[in-house]
Protein backbone atom coordinates (compact mmCIF):
# COMPACT_ATOMS: atom_id res chain seq x y z
CA UNK A 1 0.00 0.00 0.00
CA UNK A 2 1.78 3.67 -1.06
CA UNK A 3 1.96 6.07 1.96
CA UNK A 4 1.82 9.39 1.15
CA UNK A 5 4.95 11.03 2.06
CA UNK A 6 4.84 14.48 4.33
CA UNK A 7 6.47 17.45 2.25
CA UNK A 8 8.44 19.13 4.60
CA UNK A 9 7.90 22.71 2.97
CA UNK A 10 9.68 24.57 6.23
CA UNK A 11 13.14 23.48 4.34
CA UNK A 12 13.09 25.49 1.34
CA UNK A 13 10.12 28.63 0.71
CA UNK A 14 11.08 31.57 -0.79
CA UNK A 15 9.46 34.97 -2.31
CA UNK A 16 10.43 36.85 -5.28
CA UNK A 17 9.07 40.43 -6.78
CA UNK A 18 7.96 40.03 -10.30
CA UNK A 19 5.61 41.79 -13.06
CA UNK A 20 4.77 44.26 -9.29
CA UNK A 21 4.16 41.17 -7.72
CA UNK A 22 5.19 38.62 -5.21
CA UNK A 23 5.57 34.87 -6.00
CA UNK A 24 6.00 32.48 -3.27
CA UNK A 25 7.16 28.69 -4.03
CA UNK A 26 8.21 25.88 -2.50
CA UNK A 27 10.64 23.63 -3.58
CA UNK A 28 12.62 20.38 -2.80
CA UNK A 29 15.29 18.17 -4.34
CA UNK A 30 18.45 18.40 -6.47
CA UNK A 31 19.05 17.95 -10.20
CA UNK A 32 16.95 19.08 -13.58
CA UNK A 33 14.47 21.71 -12.66
CA UNK A 34 10.47 20.22 -12.96
CA UNK A 35 7.98 23.26 -12.04
CA UNK A 36 4.82 22.15 -11.10
CA UNK A 37 1.64 24.38 -11.43
CA UNK A 38 -1.08 23.88 -9.50
CA UNK A 39 -5.07 24.77 -10.68
CA UNK A 40 -7.38 27.43 -9.77
CA UNK A 41 -7.99 28.18 -6.00
CA UNK A 42 -6.03 25.36 -5.35
CA UNK A 43 -1.98 25.80 -3.71
CA UNK A 44 1.53 24.39 -4.35
CA UNK A 45 0.55 22.10 -1.41
CA UNK A 46 -1.58 20.00 -3.75
CA UNK A 47 1.92 18.55 -5.08
CA UNK A 48 2.54 17.16 -1.44
CA UNK A 49 1.28 13.63 -2.29
CA UNK A 50 4.22 13.51 -4.93
CA UNK A 51 6.95 16.11 -4.89
CA UNK A 52 8.68 13.93 -2.26
CA UNK A 53 9.43 10.62 -4.73
CA UNK A 54 9.53 13.33 -7.47
CA UNK A 55 12.66 15.24 -5.91
CA UNK A 56 14.81 12.13 -5.06
CA UNK A 57 16.11 13.24 -8.73
CA UNK A 58 14.73 16.36 -9.80
CA UNK A 59 14.73 20.11 -8.48
CA UNK A 60 11.14 20.41 -7.48
CA UNK A 61 9.68 23.93 -7.84
CA UNK A 62 6.35 24.34 -6.69
CA UNK A 63 5.63 28.34 -7.42
CA UNK A 64 1.82 29.73 -6.01
CA UNK A 65 0.44 31.72 -8.95
CA UNK A 66 -1.06 35.41 -8.08
CA UNK A 67 -3.68 35.43 -6.55
CA UNK A 68 -3.35 32.31 -4.74
CA UNK A 69 -1.65 30.65 -1.87
CA UNK A 70 1.12 32.81 -0.73
CA UNK A 71 1.42 34.59 -3.44
CA UNK A 72 0.34 38.54 -3.93
CA UNK A 73 -3.13 39.43 -5.26
CA UNK A 74 -2.46 42.71 -7.09
CA UNK A 75 -4.89 44.53 -8.82
CA UNK A 76 -4.48 42.94 -12.42
CA UNK A 77 -6.35 41.23 -14.81
CA UNK A 78 -5.79 37.87 -14.07
CA UNK A 79 -5.98 36.25 -17.92
CA UNK A 80 -4.15 33.38 -18.77
CA UNK A 81 -1.44 35.34 -20.76
CA UNK A 82 -0.85 37.44 -17.80
CA UNK A 83 -0.50 34.32 -15.67
CA UNK A 84 1.96 32.74 -18.19
CA UNK A 85 4.18 35.58 -18.57
CA UNK A 86 4.14 36.28 -14.70
CA UNK A 87 5.49 32.47 -14.55
CA UNK A 88 7.94 33.61 -17.06
CA UNK A 89 9.60 36.35 -15.68
CA UNK A 90 9.52 34.40 -12.26
CA UNK A 91 11.88 31.65 -13.96
CA UNK A 92 13.86 34.37 -15.47
CA UNK A 93 14.36 35.62 -12.20
CA UNK A 94 15.50 32.14 -10.48
CA UNK A 95 17.90 32.00 -13.95
CA UNK A 96 16.23 28.53 -15.23
CA UNK A 97 16.13 28.63 -18.69
CA UNK A 98 15.38 25.05 -19.53
CA UNK A 99 12.93 23.21 -17.48
CA UNK A 100 10.27 20.68 -17.37
CA UNK A 101 6.37 21.72 -16.67
CA UNK A 102 3.70 20.12 -15.20
CA UNK A 103 0.28 21.77 -14.29
CA UNK A 104 -2.55 20.71 -13.13
CA UNK A 105 -6.37 21.85 -14.32
CA UNK A 106 -6.06 25.81 -14.67
CA UNK A 107 -2.65 25.31 -14.26
CA UNK A 108 -2.36 22.81 -17.34
CA UNK A 109 -3.88 26.02 -19.17
CA UNK A 110 -1.26 28.52 -18.02
CA UNK A 111 1.49 25.72 -19.15
CA UNK A 112 0.15 25.58 -22.65
CA UNK A 113 0.03 29.66 -22.56
CA UNK A 114 3.74 29.67 -21.47
CA UNK A 115 4.39 28.08 -25.28
CA UNK A 116 3.43 31.10 -26.77
CA UNK A 117 5.64 33.92 -25.17
CA UNK A 118 8.36 31.17 -23.04
CA UNK A 119 8.57 27.97 -26.06
CA UNK A 120 12.36 28.17 -25.49
CA UNK A 121 12.02 27.43 -21.58
CA UNK A 122 10.00 24.49 -21.42
CA UNK A 123 12.02 21.09 -22.27
CA UNK A 124 9.30 18.63 -21.89
CA UNK A 125 5.29 19.22 -20.92
CA UNK A 126 2.69 17.33 -18.94
CA UNK A 127 -0.60 18.32 -18.59
CA UNK A 128 -2.61 16.56 -15.86
CA UNK A 129 -6.46 17.44 -16.50
CA UNK A 130 -5.81 20.47 -18.12
CA UNK A 131 -8.10 23.37 -18.97
CA UNK A 132 -8.42 24.64 -22.18
CA UNK A 133 -9.11 21.63 -24.18
CA UNK A 134 -12.95 21.82 -25.00
CA UNK A 135 -15.95 23.70 -23.80
CA UNK A 136 -16.96 21.81 -20.99
CA UNK A 137 -16.20 22.32 -17.37
CA UNK A 138 -17.85 22.20 -13.62
CA UNK A 139 -21.00 24.21 -13.83
CA UNK A 140 -20.23 26.02 -10.66
CA UNK A 141 -17.18 27.64 -12.55
CA UNK A 142 -19.84 28.80 -15.49
CA UNK A 143 -22.14 30.67 -12.45
CA UNK A 144 -19.05 32.17 -11.06
CA UNK A 145 -18.48 33.87 -14.72
CA UNK A 146 -21.77 35.14 -15.28
CA UNK A 147 -21.85 38.22 -13.33
CA UNK A 148 -19.53 40.01 -11.19
CA UNK A 149 -21.11 39.35 -7.88
CA UNK A 150 -18.05 37.11 -6.55
CA UNK A 151 -15.47 40.00 -7.39
CA UNK A 152 -17.57 42.29 -5.64
CA UNK A 153 -19.55 40.50 -2.67
CA UNK A 154 -17.19 36.80 -2.57
CA UNK A 155 -14.55 37.19 -0.18
CA UNK A 156 -16.11 36.66 3.16
CA UNK A 157 -17.09 33.46 1.25
CA UNK A 158 -13.81 32.48 -0.03
CA UNK A 159 -13.19 29.84 2.87
CA UNK A 160 -16.49 28.49 3.00
CA UNK A 161 -16.77 27.71 -0.11
CA UNK A 162 -13.12 26.36 -0.04
CA UNK A 163 -14.44 23.67 2.23
CA UNK A 164 -17.12 22.71 0.39
CA UNK A 165 -15.33 22.68 -3.14
CA UNK A 166 -12.59 20.63 -2.13
CA UNK A 167 -14.35 17.85 0.09
CA UNK A 168 -16.70 17.47 -3.02
CA UNK A 169 -13.92 17.35 -5.48
CA UNK A 170 -13.11 14.34 -3.55
CA UNK A 171 -9.35 15.08 -4.46
CA UNK A 172 -7.36 12.62 -1.25
CA UNK A 173 -7.10 16.54 0.21
CA UNK A 174 -7.35 15.59 4.75
CA UNK A 175 -8.63 18.14 7.17
CA UNK A 176 -5.40 19.79 7.51
CA UNK A 177 -4.57 20.72 3.62
CA UNK A 178 -8.35 21.73 3.62
CA UNK A 179 -8.30 24.27 6.83
CA UNK A 180 -4.76 25.40 5.46
CA UNK A 181 -5.96 26.23 2.12
CA UNK A 182 -9.53 28.04 3.26
CA UNK A 183 -7.17 30.48 5.45
CA UNK A 184 -5.19 31.10 2.27
CA UNK A 185 -8.04 31.83 -0.07
CA UNK A 186 -9.88 33.92 3.08
CA UNK A 187 -6.75 36.64 2.31
CA UNK A 188 -8.19 39.81 0.95
CA UNK A 189 -7.60 40.17 -2.99
CA UNK A 190 -8.89 36.06 -3.38
CA UNK A 191 -11.62 36.73 -4.62
CA UNK A 192 -11.36 39.52 -7.17
CA UNK A 193 -8.19 37.26 -8.07
CA UNK A 194 -10.19 34.23 -8.76
CA UNK A 195 -13.34 35.91 -10.15
CA UNK A 196 -11.22 38.10 -12.87
CA UNK A 197 -9.52 34.44 -13.41
CA UNK A 198 -12.38 32.52 -14.39
CA UNK A 199 -14.15 35.08 -16.32
CA UNK A 200 -11.26 35.35 -18.47
CA UNK A 201 -11.34 31.42 -19.84
CA UNK A 202 -15.28 30.44 -19.07
CA UNK A 203 -18.59 31.92 -19.72
CA UNK A 204 -22.04 30.59 -19.48
CA UNK A 205 -21.70 28.20 -21.75
CA UNK A 206 -18.36 26.90 -20.56
CA UNK A 207 -14.60 27.11 -21.30
CA UNK A 208 -14.18 29.93 -23.89
CA UNK A 209 -10.08 30.03 -24.36
CA UNK A 210 -8.05 27.03 -26.22
CA UNK A 211 -4.36 27.02 -26.87
CA UNK A 212 -5.49 24.58 -29.86
CA UNK A 213 -6.67 27.67 -31.68
CA UNK A 214 -3.25 29.47 -31.07
CA UNK A 215 -0.75 26.03 -31.26
CA UNK A 216 0.25 26.49 -35.04
CA UNK A 217 1.88 29.92 -33.90
CA UNK A 218 5.04 28.01 -31.77
CA UNK A 219 7.10 26.50 -34.49
CA UNK A 220 8.10 23.65 -32.51
CA UNK A 221 6.14 21.89 -29.58
CA UNK A 222 7.71 20.47 -26.78
CA UNK A 223 7.23 16.53 -26.07
CA UNK A 224 3.99 16.44 -24.45
CA UNK A 225 2.23 14.11 -22.04
CA UNK A 226 -1.25 13.92 -20.71
CA UNK A 227 -2.67 12.52 -17.38
CA UNK A 228 -6.44 12.45 -16.92
CA UNK A 229 -8.90 10.10 -14.43
CA UNK A 230 -11.49 8.12 -15.91
CA UNK A 231 -14.26 10.14 -13.44
CA UNK A 232 -13.10 13.66 -13.15
CA UNK A 233 -16.24 15.76 -12.69
CA UNK A 234 -14.62 18.78 -13.15
CA UNK A 235 -13.10 18.64 -17.12
CA UNK A 236 -13.95 14.98 -19.01
CA UNK A 237 -11.32 12.95 -19.74
CA UNK A 238 -12.46 12.73 -23.03
CA UNK A 239 -10.79 16.54 -23.48
CA UNK A 240 -7.84 14.22 -23.41
CA UNK A 241 -8.92 12.20 -26.74
CA UNK A 242 -9.55 15.46 -28.37
CA UNK A 243 -6.02 16.36 -27.86
CA UNK A 244 -4.93 13.19 -29.29
CA UNK A 245 -6.84 13.77 -32.31
CA UNK A 246 -5.10 17.28 -32.94
CA UNK A 247 -1.65 16.63 -31.75
CA UNK A 248 0.57 14.32 -32.90
CA UNK A 249 3.29 12.47 -30.73
CA UNK A 250 1.26 13.23 -27.37
CA UNK A 251 0.77 10.17 -25.05
CA UNK A 252 -2.40 9.84 -23.12
CA UNK A 253 -2.49 8.06 -19.46
CA UNK A 254 -5.86 7.13 -17.90
CA UNK A 255 -5.77 6.51 -14.25
CA UNK A 256 -9.22 4.26 -13.15
CA UNK A 257 -11.60 5.52 -10.92
CA UNK A 258 -9.66 8.54 -9.91
CA UNK A 259 -11.50 11.95 -10.70
CA UNK A 260 -9.95 15.50 -11.53
CA UNK A 261 -6.53 14.99 -8.58
CA UNK A 262 -5.06 12.04 -10.10
CA UNK A 263 -1.52 13.23 -8.29
CA UNK A 264 -3.17 12.62 -4.92
CA UNK A 265 -5.79 10.23 -5.40
CA UNK A 266 -2.84 7.69 -7.37
CA UNK A 267 0.06 9.33 -6.18
CA UNK A 268 2.68 6.49 -6.49
CA UNK A 269 1.22 5.56 -10.45
CA UNK A 270 1.08 8.97 -11.32
CA UNK A 271 5.11 9.63 -9.94
CA UNK A 272 6.18 6.49 -11.86
CA UNK A 273 4.20 7.48 -15.42
CA UNK A 274 5.37 11.26 -15.43
CA UNK A 275 8.87 10.20 -14.22
CA UNK A 276 9.04 7.91 -17.14
CA UNK A 277 8.23 10.76 -19.27
CA UNK A 278 10.57 13.16 -17.97
CA UNK A 279 13.23 10.70 -18.18
CA UNK A 280 13.42 8.98 -21.44
CA UNK A 281 16.52 9.95 -22.88
CA UNK A 282 14.50 10.50 -26.86
CA UNK A 283 11.38 11.87 -27.31
CA UNK A 284 10.24 13.14 -30.44
CA UNK A 285 8.27 16.56 -30.58
CA UNK A 286 4.42 16.89 -30.46
CA UNK A 287 2.94 18.19 -33.64
CA UNK A 288 -0.30 19.69 -34.80
CA UNK A 289 -2.24 18.03 -37.12
CA UNK A 290 -4.84 20.84 -38.12
CA UNK A 291 -3.16 24.17 -37.98
CA UNK A 292 -5.72 26.79 -36.29
CA UNK A 293 -8.78 24.33 -35.36
CA UNK A 294 -10.29 25.54 -32.64
CA UNK A 295 -12.00 23.46 -29.60
CA UNK A 296 -15.53 22.42 -30.46
CA UNK A 297 -18.28 24.27 -28.01
CA UNK A 298 -20.55 22.12 -26.51
CA UNK A 299 -24.57 22.69 -26.82
CA UNK A 300 -25.92 23.97 -23.96
CA UNK A 301 -29.80 23.97 -23.66
CA UNK A 302 -30.56 27.63 -21.43
CA UNK A 303 -33.27 26.07 -19.75
CA UNK A 304 -31.53 23.29 -18.92
CA UNK A 305 -28.54 25.17 -17.74
CA UNK A 306 -30.72 27.62 -15.23
CA UNK A 307 -32.48 24.82 -13.78
CA UNK A 308 -29.35 23.20 -12.84
CA UNK A 309 -27.99 26.24 -12.11
CA UNK A 310 -30.42 26.54 -9.38
CA UNK A 311 -30.61 23.25 -8.21
CA UNK A 312 -26.30 23.30 -7.52
CA UNK A 313 -27.42 27.31 -6.03
CA UNK A 314 -29.71 25.76 -2.97
CA UNK A 315 -27.40 22.57 -2.72
CA UNK A 316 -24.82 24.94 -2.37
CA UNK A 317 -26.16 27.35 0.14
CA UNK A 318 -27.49 24.03 2.61
CA UNK A 319 -24.05 23.18 2.56
CA UNK A 320 -22.85 26.33 3.74
CA UNK A 321 -25.75 27.03 6.05
CA UNK A 322 -24.41 23.69 7.61
CA UNK A 323 -21.01 24.37 7.84
CA UNK A 324 -19.09 24.92 11.08
CA UNK A 325 -18.47 28.83 11.68
CA UNK A 326 -14.58 28.37 11.85
CA UNK A 327 -12.52 32.03 12.10
CA UNK A 328 -10.22 32.42 9.35
CA UNK A 329 -8.46 35.14 10.55
CA UNK A 330 -5.53 32.79 12.43
CA UNK A 331 -3.39 30.65 10.12
CA UNK A 332 -3.63 26.56 10.51
CA UNK A 333 -0.64 25.11 12.81
CA UNK A 334 0.54 23.88 9.35
CA UNK A 335 0.96 27.63 7.94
Amino acid sequence: MYHRPRMNLALRQSLVHVEGTDIHWAEMGEGRPLVLLHGLADCHRTWSAVAPALARTHRVLMPDLAGHGLSGRPDASYSIDWHAKIIGSWLGALGLDDVDVVGHSYGGGVAQWMLLEHRERVRRLALVAPGGLGREVVLGLRMCAIANTVERMGQPFMAPFTRIGMRLAEGGYDREDIELLAWMNAMPGTARAFARTVKDVIDWRGQRRHFLEHAHQVAELPPIAIFWGDHDRVIPSRHGTTMLDMVAGAKLTHFDDCGHFPHRQHAASFVGHLEAFLDAPELAPARIRVPGRAAAPAKVTSLAFWAKAWTTFVSGARAIAAAPNTNTNTAPAAA
